[in-house]
């Protein structure tokens, strides 16, 4: 019973999209210019650093059920923390295992001898530090806490698994990261919609709580198209170096899923309230998978 509490604290599904999103990093990395052989001793720090990934994303999720305890005695009271199927005490000591692994496991990730790998984790583990916990709590804070979800889960992540193969001093890790940091900016609010009535009680002003559901469904809507025009942009100008016809691929193939699920938010905003996990939530975690897929297929063929 307790390992399957300990399994449900990490939340297992959403361990998939850092776990695939660092090995697409690493992968379009590997056949960015100058283009490295697909062999074992390029692989290994690009398959460790994404179990690394997952283990970080396990913690982090501890972390934020621990100060989220009464948020989810409201809106999700079979969670392992409030149905008491554990102890805040058990809940630490997983957290701190979690976040202790995730630096070993990142120092170790260091081709070449680089520990930028380490850093950019390190910077990650901070700001999901101060996202959960107060006094900072920047979940509290509308596009702070959008801000503090998309820049270690979007940008550093991808940048993270780009330095398991190369250095990340220049344009193009950063250009990539971007454009998943931008995406998460806006999608990431898909969560809060259903969770406003919790949110409000624990004092976690949301963008649908500080808008309202319309508005913010209408304020969220550019995340899910702009960022993958600028594949497009990025393979026009040679900022990517993936090849283009794959990027102009991906790019058009991405907008229009994005359009796609904007129209289904925007046509009945009001159903983003009342149910638990609306369809937009589903389709961010695919959209993901999609854009993290087909970067690495852009890059690698």
């Amino acid at each position: 019973m307790k390992a399957r509490a300990y399994l449900e604290l990490g939340r297992p599904f959403t361990l998939i999209a850092p776990g695939l999103g660092f090995l697409s990093g690493a992968i379009t990395a590997i056949g960015a210019y100058p283009r490295d052989p697909l062999s074992w001793p390029v692989l290994a720090p690009a398959l460790l650093g994404a179990v690394m990934a997952m283990v970080f994303n396990a913690g982090s999720n501890a972390l934020n059920q621990i100060y989220d305890l009464e948020i989810d005695r409201i809106n999700k009271g079979k969670r392992p923390l409030p149905s008491g199927r554990l102890t805040i005490g058990e809940a630490w000591a997983y957290t701190a295992v979690a976040y202790g692994l995730t630096l070993i496991l990142a120092w170790l990730v260091a081709p070449g001898g680089r520990h930028e790998c380490f850093w950019i984790v390190a910077a990650a583990v901070v700001m999901t530090y101060v996202y959960s916990v107060p006094p900072l709590r920047t979940k509290r804070f509308a596009f702070w806490a959008n801000l503090t979800i998309a820049i270690p889960r979007g940008v550093l992540l991808k940048v993270a698994g780009w330095s398991a193969v190369k250095t990340v001093v220049g344009a193009e890790p950063w250009y990539i990261g971007g454009i998943f940091g931008l995406f998460l900016l806006g999608a990431s609010t898909t969560k809060d919609f259903a969770d406003m009535e919790g949110d409000r009680r624990g004092g976690c002003r949301t963008l649908p709580i500080v808008y309202g559901v319309t508005r913010a469904a209408w304020m969220i809507s550019p995340s899910f198209v702009v960022p993958f025009a600028l594949i497009n942009v990025g393979a026009a100008t040679g900022v990517l170096t993936g090849h283009p016809a794959l990027l102009h691929l991906l790019g058009g193939i991405m907008t229009a899923y994005g359009l796609y699920v904007c129209y289904l938010m925007l046509k009945r905003p009001e159903d983003l309230a009342v149910e638990e996990n609306h369809v937009s939530w589903a389709h961010m975690y695919r959209m993901m998978f999609v854009a993290q897929i087909g970067f690495a297929l852009a890059y690698i063929l």
